[in-house]
């Protein structure tokens, strides 16, 4: 358990601590985006305990204590730094999530099953990261579809 909160409050406190060096328009301009990706990734997060993708060492039941910090921590910051330096260049976006995404599936999970945090079960890593990859398509789709209706100003 103390593994399982370390690591929850440091994903969290260090990802949020980037936050300032976005700069103020990145945040306004690509907080719809990580929202949208937020609440889809809550939505799938259900999906998978239901199907038992994966499981967490402690607190198994409790999104709160387990997959939650990932969401607020690395998954929405993450998701409004890899819009700053790539949106408008689809194949740069694509590779740079590509990267990211395999090194979560592959890495980091592998990382988190050796700390005892948690554990693919029933979905191997390149399953994971098709898991988290097809989210970039619909992440860019939105980016594009908010800013082409002017529903952001142009910076």
């Amino acid at each position: 358990m103390v593994n399982n909160l370390f690591v929850n409050i440091a994903m969290v406190i260090i990802s949020w601590l980037t936050l300032p060096f976005l700069g103020r328009r990145n945040i306004k301009r690509f907080l719809p985006a990580a929202i949208l990706v937020g609440l889809l990734e809550a939505w799938n997060v259900q999906i998978g305990k239901k199907r038992k993708w994966w499981v967490f060492y402690n607190n198994r039941n409790s999104y709160i204590a387990n997959e939650f910090p990932f969401n607020i921590g690395p998954f929405f910051i993450g998701t409004m730094w890899i819009l700053k330096w790539t949106y408008g260049d689809f194949k740069k976006f694509i590779t740079l999530n590509a990267i990211v995404d395999g090194f979560f599936a592959f890495i980091n999970s592998w990382i988190m099953e050796k700390l005892k945090v948690a554990q693919l079960v029933r979905m191997n890593r390149f399953q994971f990261f098709l898991y988290l990859f097809y989210k970039a398509f619909i992440l860019y789709g939105f980016q594009y579809f908010f800013e082409k209706t002017k529903l952001v100003k142009r910076y």
